[in-house]
């Protein structure tokens, strides 16, 4: 089981709009060096929504090729189309991603029964690990516990990125779910009090701009180090809170810019760079968590 910081990273593009791999390449090497525990390659935070199946594959594969079996790989993989999804899953097998990250179909608003079939579907399409994804802030639609538990049942569904902000949620899917099942926090302003209650680790914005900081907590927060955990929790939370001013991953690619780990803050339409307004904000939050002079 993969614990501790994992990054939801960003997909660095030049002010074309098209991939900047360079750029890519240097983000991987960074995430390395400050300890983040694994990749998300093309998760949403990537992206997933606006570029087309021949990029989300080519920053997969180059992320791969990058990493060299430095740094664990999952691939976002997820699709409001169940077909789409599988074949983005099939697609994956065998490339070298330990697993791959299924949002919740969305705009849709399938039933209990349909996410159900769906993530089953996708499952029983490959041999690939597969961790849920529940965001319903994103989706419009909510995967409960109860559903979770009976994917869990599907000997490839091995884990969930939780995403609700809600703590009893956790506590609800740790009564009902095995214990070897991956738990994984999907809103870092609750985050360490995830980890902290029995959750395995987080999917990360915050980890794009703070990963040794961010990998440091989650070790502490793991290891029960409650006020070790809290303390660097607390410097971070300004960027917790403001990496969502606007649409993630709007700030948190304005942040990387500031901070030179990208060339720019380009994304694709219909997405658009921060606005003005925001920017002396993130600019302040990185400052107070001491990620800016």
């Amino acid at each position: 089981m993969l614990t501790g910081s994992i990054v939801a990273l960003v997909t660095p593009m030049d002010e074309t709009g098209e991939i900047d791999f360079i750029a890519l390449k240097e983000l991987v090497e960074f995430h390395i060096k400050s300890k983040t525990a694994a990749i998300v390659a093309m998760g949403t935070t990537g992206e997933s929504a606006t570029v087309s199946v021949d990029d989300h594959v080519k920053v997969v594969e180059r992320i791969i090729s990058f990493a060299a079996g430095r740094i664990p790989v999952i691939a976002g993989n997820g699709a409001n189309s169940t077909s789409e999804a599988i074949a983005l899953s099939k697609l994956f097998t065998n490339s070298g991603i330990v697993a791959g990250l299924n949002v919740t179909p969305y705009y849709n608003k399938p039933t209990q029964e349909g996410l159900y079939q769906h993530f089953k579907a996708i499952a029983e399409s490959s041999e690939l690990p597969q961790i849920l994804y529940n965001v319903p802030g994103r989706t419009a639609v909510d995967m409960l516990p109860e559903t979770v538990a009976r994917l869990a049942e599907i000997p490839n569904i091995i884990g969930i990125k939780e995403a609700t902000g809600d703590l009893e949620r956790l506590a609800h899917l740790k009564a009902i779910l095995p214990a070897d099942f991956a738990l994984y926090s999907g809103d870092d302003e609750t985050g360490c009090d995830f980890m902290l209650q029995g959750g395995h680790g987080v999917i990360s914005v915050t980890t794009n701009v703070a990963p040794a900081e961010m990998a440091t907590m989650c070790e502490f927060a793991l290891n029960g180090e409650k006020e070790k955990a809290k303390a660097i929790d607390s410097q971070l939370l300004p960027v917790h809170t403001n990496l969502f001013l606007e649409a993630n991953p709007i700030p948190v690619k304005w942040a990387c810019a500031e901070l030179g780990l990208i060339p720019t803050p380009k994304l694709r339409l219909p997405l658009t760079t921060l606005s003005e307004q925001y920017h002396q904000s993130v600019r302040d939050a990185l400052i107070e968590a001491k990620l800016l002079p």
